[in-house]
């Protein structure tokens, strides 16, 4: 495996030896079900053959191989997000596969028509191209605007592929209220909004959601709790707790009290997840913001 830069773009080579145990495999079965290589991928990579090569020469997807082989394959990223090196998200974890930020409150994970330079996405291309690579943006992990904690970004599309569906998260949230049953399992079907874009209510009509807790504490009128979700809807962990009847504190689209704290108090504290390339276990953890544990003092 390698990585380098030519003309601005990030080149990330991947070098495969066959196995006797993959003799007659095709070259797109290989990739698939051997490096989890997703259908998206093999389609470009057909259309860009002088990034696939089979013992230096060019190969075909449905070709054979045979052990002793060595196939190699190329992926090259490049991005046209706008740069802002003026805002600034820690960096948590960093390889040549991934990279995870903590991110900070009140910035979005992505551009959109209302915020096209003030988001993680922007700062990354800043961060990456002042190394000399000019990557595009692969969020794995989603956070609200307003949530903060550990944002997983992939550094290529084999790694965004690979890491899709298999990132557990751990979430701390503070709720408004004191919630007495200390640990339990909200199985709500969560739906848009009828009438407010952005909003989610639970609804009959919505999709299967299931969220886990544990209350950690119990402290000035709010209680402390730790989140597992079971399915990953838009708003989840904030529908779920509102329909409860202890929304989360700051959270004013879903009922919480805006006294002490000025956006949602919901932080992804922990994930972990199995790395794409060596395959070991990566486990992180953070500590919830200033601002969220000075509501329990």
């Amino acid at each position: 495996m390698a990585v380098f830069v030519l003309g601005g773009l990030f080149i990330r080579r991947f070098d495969y030896q066959i196995t006797p145990l993959q003799e007659g495999m095709l070259v797109q079965d290989y990739l698939k079900n051997t490096h989890g290589f997703s259908r998206r991928i093999i389609t470009r990579l057909k259309r860009e053959p002088e990034h696939i090569r089979l013992n230096g020469e060019h190969i075909r997807m449905v070709d054979l191989l045979h052990a002793g082989d060595v196939l190699t394959v190329i992926l090259v990223e490049q991005t046209h997000i706008i740069p802002n090196g003026k805002l600034f998200a820690p960096v948590v974890y960093e390889d040549e596969d991934i990279i995870v930020f903590n991110k900070p409150a009140h910035m979005p994970v992505h551009p959109s028509v209302a915020h096209l330079k003030d988001t993680l996405a922007n700062y990354f291309t800043d961060y990456m191209q002042k190394k000399g690579f000019n990557l595009q943006f692969r969020p794995i992990n989603r956070l609200d605007a307003d949530t903060t904690g550990l944002c997983l970004v992939a550094k290529n599309a084999l790694s965004a592929a690979i890491l899709a569906h298999q990132v557990q998260k751990e979430y701390t949230a503070i709720l408004c209220g004191e919630l007495s049953q200390k640990n339990g399992e909200i199985c709500a079907p969560i739906a848009r909004h009828p009438d407010i874009l952005i909003k989610r209510i639970v609804h009959p009509s919505g999709q299967q959601s299931i969220t886990q807790y544990q209350v950690e504490a119990c402290r000035n009128g709010y209680t402390l709790v730790k989140v597992r979700l079971l399915t990953g809807r838009t708003h989840q962990i904030r529908v779920h707790f509102s329909y409860l009847g202890y929304p989360l504190a700051g959270d004013e689209m879903y009922g919480g009290s805006m006294r002490d704290i000025d956006r949602q108090a919901l932080c992804c504290n922990q994930l972990l997840f199995t790395h794409p390339t060596t395959k070991k276990t990566i486990h992180l953890c953070i500590n919830m913001q200033e601002d969220m544990r000075k509501l329990l003092l």
